[in-house]
């Protein structure tokens, strides 16, 4: 039997990797960026936007899933939202994951990135013990790749981000993960919490079965009461204090272009590009 294209040094870990794991997938609903407009105050408009799960978390969920595919075991996801989590988390339930995790309350919306993973961190607590904790590597509405690392280090768990490839060696997890000049092979002891790229898979596209199959998964909703947190003394921790959200002011110089045939109005608007520099002459 194959257990893996990455070489198994012995038998014991052949024995190892029988064993059932837990994975748990951070998983964040975010408004569909290709349907927010923008107000004539610059402000975005969210009234009505249907919100999804973000992308790269759906990448991270499809690499947990081959991996329950491949060994075995379990796979949860952990969410932070609110009411319309509870809708958007059953794409993840139809892709494959066995039960989901809301943490619904009022008073941890708009928290920054350290109170998140402090909130997310307090969750894995209580869904411990889990042996794979993945997640995107960035949420595509704030680009702040933060969650991943503050939650290994507030749990004192390996961490291994930007991964391309994963797989189970043993009682730890091996990576191959792309950087900007590199690419490099890591290994790193389970408990672990890893971070996918974009380039890691192709989610699917679950079956009309399994997105009917979802709607009778578990679905567990959380609030800090539940976590034992203090939302006082997580708002004291909080070190960004976000006072608008406003598209970049961008004013057009309104020329209008006119000319008796359509080279003419050709030949000027060229003119105009070189005149402001947005084209060159070719050498």
């Amino acid at each position: 039997m194959i257990i893996s294209d990455w070489k198994v040094r012995d038998v014991d870990e052949i024995w190892r990797l029988c064993d059932l794991v837990k994975i748990v997938v951070l998983v964040k609903d975010i408004p569909d960026l290709t349907d927010i407009k923008i107000g004539q105050d610059r402000r975005p408009i969210l009234v009505s936007v249907k919100r999804k799960i973000n992308d790269l978390d759906k990448r991270a969920l499809e690499s947990a899933v081959q991996l329950k595919e491949k060994y075995g075991g379990e796979v949860v996801t952990l969410s932070l939202g609110d009411e319309k989590t509870r809708t958007t988390i059953l794409d993840a339930l139809s892709s494959g994951a066995d039960s989901a995790y809301i943490i619904n309350d009022k008073e941890l919306i708009g928290l920054d990135a350290l109170t998140t993973a402090k909130v997310l961190s307090f969750a894995l607590k209580k869904l411990a013990p889990f042996d794979l904790v993945l997640c995107g590597e960035m949420s595509l509405d704030t680009l702040s790749s933060q969650i991943g690392a503050r939650i290994a280090e507030i749990l004192n768990i390996s961490q291994v981000m930007y991964a391309r490839r994963i797989d189970l060696v043993g009682n730890k997890i091996k990576v191959e993960r792309e950087l900007e000049y590199c690419e490099e092979v890591v290994e790193a002891e389970l408990p672990a919490i890893v971070s996918v790229i974009r380039e890691i898979n192709e989610p699917r596209i679950p079956s009309l079965m399994n997105i009917m199959k979802a709607k009778r998964k578990p679905v567990i909703e959380w609030d800090s009461k539940t976590l034992g947190l203090s939302v006082e003394e997580l708002k004291k921790l909080s070190a960004i204090e976000i006072l608008d959200v406003k598209a970049p002011l961008v004013e057009r110089k309104r020329i209008m272009i006119k000319g008796e045939t359509p080279e003419e109005v050709a030949e000027k608007l060229v003119e105009a590009l070189r005149s402001e520099g947005v084209l060159r002459d070719l050498q």
